[in-house]
């Protein structure tokens, strides 16, 4: 099996003044993600699109707990992640929170309970070349996703890079 990703984020812009004075913003950001277990290099991806929390409801996804699958209904198992991708869903009320649980949780923020809200029609997208982010089994492989609030249900898709060593 191989798999690899291409990440190329554009930038484009223009400030311009009512004095003719402009200056253009191009910031090019590519990450090349190639096959394999070494450093940059990916064999484990996590697609999943769709997903639904009650209200208030909460989930944490174990990324070392053998609790997720691949897109080809393999369970797998993450050493470490490169690429996190969510995206909340445009209908949602609420925003979709994603933290670094206090207890077991991937160092993906710098501390502990530390996060983000991801606002409806919003998404996060976060990159690590080299060695990537480690994911430990029982004490740093989980990422928590909380709806913000009550009253309505939330949806959002994630999709995570990484590999198996």
């Amino acid at each position: 099996m191989s798999l690899y990703a291409n990440v190329e984020t554009y930038i484009k812009g223009l400030l311009d003044q009512a004095n003719g004075a402009s200056y253009p913003i191009n910031w090019g950001l590519i990450a090349n993600l190639l096959s394999g277990t070494g450093a940059g290099q990916i064999d484990r991806v996590y697609d999943s699109k769709g997903r639904s929390l009650a209200a208030s409801g909460t989930e944490n996804l174990d990324l070392a707990g053998l609790q997720v699958s691949d897109p080809l209904n393999t369970t797998i198992s993450f050493a470490r992640i490169h690429l996190l991708a969510v995206k909340a869903a445009s209908t949602n009320t609420n925003n979709v929170n994603v933290t670094r649980p206090a207890s077991n949780g991937v160092p993906i923020y710098l501390a502990a309970s530390d996060g983000e809200a991801v606002t409806p029609g919003d998404w996060i997208l976060k990159v690590w070349g080299g060695s990537g982010i480690v994911v430990t089994a029982s004490t740093g492989d989980l990422i928590t996703f909380t709806n913000s609030a009550g009253g309505t249900s939330v949806s959002y898709d994630v999709l995570i890079l990484g590999r198996s060593v």
